[in-house]
Order: structure tokens, then sequence, then C-alpha cells
């Protein structure tokens, strides 16, 4: 007869439905917790809590904040006439880590999936709309992931965007830094030509 206990194969169960934990993980997860002390475990459960209830989404540009407005949308040092359409709150945090990028983000909260189930309306489309509107926006850049559901996201919103007069760029794609040219494919070699720059 197997050993159980039902809150611990409750909490194993809890860990094994976050993104990329197998049941291994989940187990060694939920065994670290339970040797946490009580204030330690109290601590984390709150701060879970905690998170839940106070994070939002910016009015603004969707992503996440725990006031009506993010901090980018706050900063008046950031060029508000370029938007930075990003997929998920961690591909802004992703270019914000490069210190290159000044303009302001907007949040999809995903990419168009048919299979999936999601069409552009559970997107956070209508509201990148209504912030081009206001004239104020000269760029808009495609930074969603160079997935084949990525590429159909960036393609329909370009389409969608071209008749507002709006300049539409494309992150460019290539083989990257520290990278060997023989172990690239195909379709990178492609791309790393077609956006090749001057010296």
């Amino acid at each position: 007869m197997a050993y159980h206990v039902a809150p611990l194969q409750r909490l194993v169960e809890q860990f094994e439905r976050l993104p990329g934990i197998g049941s291994k993980t989940a187990q060694r997860l939920a065994y670290f917790v339970l040797n946490m002390s009580e204030e330690r475990a109290k601590e984390f459960s709150d701060a879970i809590l905690q998170a839940h209830k106070t994070i939002r989404r910016c009015e603004i540009c969707c992503n996440f904040s725990d006031k009506e407005k993010c901090p980018i949308c706050r900063d008046e040092a950031r060029d508000k006439s370029v938007i930075c359409v990003v997929e998920t709150p961690r591909d802004a945090i992703a270019i914000e880590g490069t210190g290159e990028y000044k303009g302001t983000y907007h949040v999809l909260h995903g990419v168009i999936s048919p299979l999936s189930g999601i069409g552009p309306d559970q997107l956070c489309i209508k509201e990148l709309l209504s912030r081009l509107n206001n004239g104020e926006v000269s760029e808009v850049i495609m930074a969603t992931n160079p997935t084949v559901e990525g590429e159909a996201t960036a393609m329909y919103l370009s389409r969608l965007l071209k008749p507002l007069g709006i300049r539409i760029t494309r992150l460019a794609y290539g083989i990257p830094v520290g990278g060997d040219l023989e172990y690239a494919d195909d379709v990178t070699l492609a791309r790393a030509l077609e956006g090749r720059s001057e010296l």
C-alpha cells in the first residue's frame, strides 16, 4: 500500500499546476514548504495572497501594477510616441533589462491561438487601439515571440494598425551573440540576412 498523506498530496498537486513543474519538482517544493518554520510559511502564503489581491492591470498599458498606472506609464521621461507591444509582462521586463528602450509598452496577455481557443477578443487589443486615438503615437514595435502564434498576432495587429498611418516595426531576428552559424536553423539565418544592418 502506497504511503499517502492527503494534505501533502494536495500541496504537491498545487505545485504541479505551476508551469514547468513536474511531479518530482512539485514533491521537492512541497517538502521544502513543510520544512519551513510556521512564520516563514505564513510569510510565503501571505505574499501570494497579497500579490493576488493588490496587483492589477495598468489602465493604460495592461502591464501588472499595484496602482492604477504602472511606473513606466507614470514616468514623464518615457517617450510616449513609441509603444512596444509584448505578449506578457515578463517580456516587458526582459526588454527593460537591456536599458536601451525608453518608450512605453503594451501587454497583450497572450497571443492569437485558434487551437487553444484564444482569439483577438481575449487579448488586450481594444486597449491598444484606444491608446492610438490621441495622435501622440508615431511608432508601434511588434515584439511578440518568433513563434507561429506570435507571428500571426503581429501580422493581425499590423493589418489592424496600418490604416491609422502609424509606423509599424518588428524586432529584428538573427544569430545570438556567441552563437555559431553552423548550428543556426535555416529560418534564423534567413531572418538574420533580411535584418542585416550597415557597419
